[in-house]
């Protein structure tokens, strides 16, 4: 099983402050955002890794993370997006070579989470498998629609008006080499993207994709709110093994 980190885009919702460098390597309480993908991966064994990046600082990822040796990354490859805003399947569709016909993890860049994914690296088989999160914000997320059982999932919307679940399929997936024949296969939306929901909507279609609920902490960190919210998370975790008591620190 190989990873990738999908690190593209401009990240527009963070202006100003991405004017300065990638989204993606601005600080998350003590260590750049990027950081926590890679210990995700690193976390489920997975240790050959590539990162996509694209925009004017993409040279800015060799500087700060150089060969990946210092987080136990034995092999680190880089791919640029040359259309920043393709989406998120566009940028998945450079890593084709990359996986040579093995499954691959994919995280996203600003996806920041303490959870244990190896037991489901481990075990899955094929196709496609998603992890979700209950989230008080769906409507910023791809958004699973579950039969009456609660238990299959029919269909996922991409940033519904009206979610039909609380559920937000985070920017943590599991896939067999087929993604990329998938990606082939869809258009762009009325964004002018390849949809990463797409893709696992059709997965759902072939009846190949699988799901599971993530534990312990999960937050993207791509806007100002979400980015200030997972520093607090990380600096109370750290520092909570130092200090009992953070009166300093407010919600």
């Amino acid at each position: 099983m190989k990873g990738v980190i999908l690190a593209g885009g401009l990240g527009t919702r963070l202006y100003p402050l991405t004017h300065a460098t990638n989204k993606h390597l601005l600080p998350v309480f003590d260590q750049p955002m990027v950081y926590y993908p890679i210990q995700t991966l690193v976390r489920a064994d997975i240790k050959n890794i590539m990162v996509v990046t694209g925009g004017p600082y993409a040279g800015d990822f060799i500087r700060v993370l150089q060969n990946g040796e210092d987080f136990g990354v034995e092999h680190l490859e880089y791919a640029y997006q040359e259309d920043g805003e393709g989406g998120i399947a566009d940028a998945l569709r450079l890593c084709e070579d990359f996986a040579d016909g093995e499954g691959i993890t994919v995280i996203l860049g600003d996806n920041c989470t303490d959870a244990n994914i190896s037991k489901e690296v481990k075990n899955f088989k094929g196709g496609a498998l998603i992890f979700l999160k209950e989230v008080p914000d769906p409507r910023r997320f791809g958004v699973p629609v579950f039969d009456k059982s609660g238990k299959k999932i029919i269909k996922i919307e991409e940033k519904p008006k009206d979610p039909k679940s609380n559920y937000a399929v985070t920017g943590l997936y599991v896939y067999d080499n087929k993604v990329f024949g998938y990606i082939r296969k869809i258009k762009p939306s009325r964004r002018g993207q390849l949809e990463i929901t797409d893709v696992n909507n059709l997965y759902l279609k072939a009846g190949k994709l699988d799901w599971s609920v993530l534990r312990g902490f999960w937050s993207d960190a791509g806007t100002a709110e979400s980015l200030y919210r997972t520093g607090v998370y990380w600096a109370r975790k750290i520092l909570g093994k130092k200090e009992k008591n953070l009166t300093n620190f407010d919600d």
